[in-house]
């Protein structure tokens, strides 16, 4: 019954997202909200100068209403889960479009105001920190434990640090689901991989709600994918790609596994890295570059790699991860948490 509900999801998500962009495309083209190229990117990105942005509303729209109306026919039919869980997931969707709207903003100065950065880096980091706290307050005041799921060992109460430790988690991996929209269909196609194996550990656990709203992310990735494929017809901008980093950490807090996003998100955390490592070289190396360019998909890009070969890659190494997340959960000890709320 689970694979049921997560199928429909999935193809909802799918067509909504797909022929939201019939209309999304040419009404963004003619309100003028077009990408601003970087002078320091790679030059054969100047060809993609104008290319609409906010194209992430395609799958926040399909994401959001296939999950939740898959979610309320899964309970109309009298299947319920734990009050908790429910709580936590509908939370985590709350923080998810908290982050696409802190998106939103600083694509409208890019695109309105015609400032390329938007948002300073310090506006976007304490907007996205009060996102995340609002969230843990929210599933800490219906009830929500502390306690964690740690491979090979169970789940362990690690008290008040859970709360901070969980702040720092969730804006950490938005930040880099964000750094990892560089190139045609590459944030997409990664979190399209991640949301697939978030559908198939919640689905073993038993956390139909947390299945339901994987699969409802990964068709409207889909769907989004059909216009964002190389070359792109449209842009997800840091409205939809803030909008992925807080819908996977909410998967991921919803079956209270948050320490898996540094396994199943390890693609985003790598480009976040190498960006980190770039700069501390350049700095200590007194101007010497550690990569060609940064984050890494550019590297690959300056080393020759198409954009296509770049994507394969990565969603190859999704996939990996993904699969030794799965199995770490299967094999490595991990006991179902019985709710009471």
């Amino acid at each position: 019954m689970t694979g049921f509900w997560a199928v429909i999801a999935a193809a909802v998500s799918f067509a909504i997202a797909a022929l939201f962009g019939l209309w999304l495309i040419p009404f963004l083209r003619k309100i003028h909200f077009g990408q601003t190229i970087r002078d320091e990117g790679p030059q054969w990105h100047n060809s993609k100068q104008g290319t609409p942005i906010m194209g992430g509303f395609m799958f926040i729209l399909s994401s959001i209403v296939a999950g939740i109306a898959c979610i309320l026919l899964y309970h109309a039919f009298g299947l319920q889960e734990m009050p908790l869980m429910s709580a936590k997931l509908f939370a985590g969707m709350f923080m998810a479009a908290a982050f696409g709207a802190i998106g939103f903003i600083d694509d409208y100065i890019k695109a309105v105001k015609k400032r390329n950065l938007g948002l300073t880096a310090l506006q976007k980091l304490i907007l996205q920190f009060v996102a995340a706290i609002a969230y843990l307050v929210t599933i800490a005041l219906f009830g929500g434990k502390t306690e964690t799921f740690i491979p090979f060992v169970g789940m362990i109460d690690i008290g008040i640090l859970y709360y901070p430790l969980a702040a720092i988690l969730i804006v950490g991996i938005v930040n880099a689901a964000n750094l990892t929209d560089g190139i045609d269909g590459l944030s997409g196609s990664v979190t399209f991989f991640v949301s697939i194996f978030f559908m198939l550990i919640s689905s073993f656990v038993s956390r139909v709600g947390v299945s339901i709203m994987a699969a409802a992310l990964a068709g409207g990735c889909l769907g989004f994918l059909i216009w964002n494929f190389h070359p792109a017809k449209v842009f997800m901008g840091d409205t939809g790609s803030l909008y992925l980093g807080g819908f996977v950490c909410a998967l991921a807090f919803a079956l209270d596994m948050p320490i898996m996003l540094i396994l199943l998100a390890l693609p985003y955390i790598l480009e976040m890295f190498s960006v980190i490592l770039q700069v501390l070289y350049f700095k200590a190396t007194k101007g010497k570059r550690l990569f060609k360019m940064s984050p890494i998909h550019h590297h690959f890009e300056m080393c020759g790699w198409s954009e296509t070969k770049i994507v394969v890659m990565f969603s190859v190494f999704t996939i990996i991860c993904g699969a030794l997340s799965f199995i770490i959960v299967v094999y490595g000890n991990y006991r179902i948490l019985t709710f009471t709320a």
